[in-house]
């Protein structure tokens, strides 16, 4: 077992397989379901695999089982005004933002097949997020004020995981180059005084999504150690069908 806590293939035996879901900027509730019903079908080995669905998502404030509620500063009139979300979630932590220029995977994982623990899960992902943004120069670490990436005191990428039945979801979320303001207005992970920062403001130049993309698989491949396996939109069909229909009903 590696010091992540992740058991090795042997050469003899192939590395484990993910699959790999790239979709297109999506709404958090939309996807939200989505994992819901991806874990399920994991859990209960209807999907025979784990898989990472990597998105973007429209502009919205999700508050974790924390809450978080009271470290918003602005009204809710104010972020509709804005075309702003304000949802409740099942993930861990507190308040955080997501929106265009923001990486965010998924990763739907049975934690428990290959005796993965969730604290070693949830450092790698921070690993990921530090081998990504090193790639473009960018030297980033973990902090002792909380989970997530750090550049020199300012937060760039945030984990939030949560568990059920053995299953992995809810994830990582990298700041690649959306508009930072709206963390100004909260306290991001419910921590007061944090500055928000990306890898465009870090560089000063402009990041080709496309580009921290496939290199967002490149790690997670070698942080976990699987392969990735890229599928379209129909392999997830049935959930994506199910979390859409959840979604015009609610």
């Amino acid at each position: 077992m590696s010091n992540t806590g992740f058991k090795h293939q042997g050469q003899c035996c192939p590395k484990p397989v993910w699959a790999c879901l790239e979709l297109p900027v999506t709404d958090y509730m939309q996807a939200l379901r989505l994992q819901q019903n991806l874990v399920s079908a994991r859990a209960s080995r209807a999907l025979n695999r784990d898989i990472v669905v990597i998105l973007q998502h429209f502009p919205v404030f999700t508050l974790g089982n924390r809450g978080g509620a009271e470290h918003l500063h602005v009204s809710e009139d104010f972020l509709k005004a804005r075309g702003i979300s304000l949802v409740e979630t099942d993930r861990g932590g507190s308040i955080t933002y997501h929106g265009p220029g923001q990486l965010v995977a998924y990763p739907v994982v049975d934690l428990r097949l290959n005796g993965w623990l969730v604290v070693n899960f949830v450092h790698a992902l921070e690993s990921v997020m530090i081998s990504i943004v090193e790639q473009w120069g960018v030297v980033a670490q973990r902090h002792t004020l909380g989970r997530g990436v750090w550049v020199q005191g300012k937060k760039i990428g945030s984990v939030g995981l949560r568990v059920r039945r053995k299953v992995s979801f809810h994830g990582l979320a990298l700041n690649v180059d959306p508009h930072l303001d709206p963390f100004d207005w909260i306290a991001p992970c419910g921590l007061s005084g944090i500055q928000m920062t990306s890898i465009a403001k870090e560089t000063g130049d402009s990041v080709s999504m496309n580009g921290i993309t496939r290199s967002a698989k490149a790690h997670f491949s070698s942080v976990f150690n699987v392969q990735l396996e890229p599928v379209p939109a129909d392999y997830v069909a049935d959930y994506w069908k199910e979390a859409r229909h959840a979604e015009a009903s609610t």
